[in-house]
């Protein structure tokens, strides 16, 4: 059971398109929707959530179902809110998993529902492959344009006041410019597209362990971040005892083994461990690697000591 949580802005394509692009199951969405702005923002996006609850269906086949946020600024609200929905859907079956989009509706709301899917992970840890957050960036936005076509007129006018000498053609092309591009504002919002990344669609966004690591295990991801791989732990624990100028023993490879146990999946979530044969090759997961590159500065062999 995929199951989409989709905070509904002023976007269209951003929140269907790549899923469809990518050919993403989805069985289920949930939309949220709340009062932004002003009464005719709030119409426009109530418009586009109806659009998009017919267009899950009949494109996706998936199961629609819209949600109210109260009050789109309020961050602690809208984090209790997450969290009992998420919470929810992991719950509703033991095949489900969460999609949480943070590409649309302000950045309170997304903020504060990619937060609650974080700590949810850490709190549910034999259920952290389940939940995922993404953003999906546009191909283009439309404003841009828009400002072109307001100059654009503006100019028009102004040539019209000062010598009313305008040429009845250059009206005409100004006028249908600015009628196909308003009428595609109306129909896609702000945004046209899905732009790719990286052969993909949605950009998944790491989570961020919420304890800290300690002397010992950053030694250990500074290594993995400079080998990039290990065919076992004790590969792994070889060369950390060369470069460290450490002795090689078994007390020193269960230490190891034990630290990256702790940074593993079932742990802090920095490493990634891949069955092969008997042993597990030993690499540092997307999360690790950020913190590896935010702390570059920090490592030096001399310390190591």
């Amino acid at each position: 059971m995929q199951t989409h949580i989709v905070p509904v802005g002023f976007d269209y394509d951003r929140l269907i398109a790549p899923l469809i692009r990518d050919q993403r199951d989805v069985d289920r969405v949930i939309l949220l929707g709340g009062a932004v702005g002003s009464e005719s923002n709030v119409e426009y996006s109530r418009n586009l959530s109806e659009t998009l609850e017919q267009d899950f269906r009949n494109l996706l086949g998936a199961d629609t179902e819209r949600v109210v946020v109260a009050d789109v600024y309020d961050y602690d609200a809208a984090f209790e809110q997450a969290y009992e929905l998420i919470n929810a859907e992991l719950d509703a079956a033991a095949d489900s998993e969460v999609w949480v989009n943070v590409s649309a509706m302000p950045r309170p709301v997304s903020f504060a529902f990619a937060t609650a899917a974080h700590s949810i992970m850490i709190e549910r840890q034999e259920d952290r492959e389940r939940i995922h957050t993404y953003y999906t960036a546009p191909e283009k936005y439309l404003e841009t344009d828009l400002a072109e076509e307001v100059r654009a007129g503006k100019e028009l006018l102004a040539d019209l006041q000062s010598d009313g000498e305008v040429d009845d053609e250059r009206i005409r092309e100004r006028h249908d410019s600015a009628a196909d591009l308003i009428a595609e504002f109306d129909e896609r919002g702000t945004t046209i597209g899905a732009k790719e990344i990286g052969g993909k669609h949605i950009v998944e966004l790491p989570v961020a362990s919420f304890r800290s690591v300690k002397p010992f295990e950053e030694i250990i991801l500074f290594e993995l971040g400079e080998y990039g791989e290990f065919d076992s732990v004790s590969e792994l624990a070889e060369t950390l005892a060369r470069d460290m100028n450490e002795e090689y023993t078994d007390s020193f490879r269960s230490k190891v083994i034990y630290n990256v146990d702790r940074l593993g999946p079932g742990g802090k979530g920095y490493i990634e461990r891949e069955e092969h044969g008997k042993s597990y090759r030993t690499r540092l997961s997307r999360i690790g690697q950020l913190w590896v590159r935010a702390h570059a500065e920090d490592d030096s062999l001399a310390d190591r000591g």
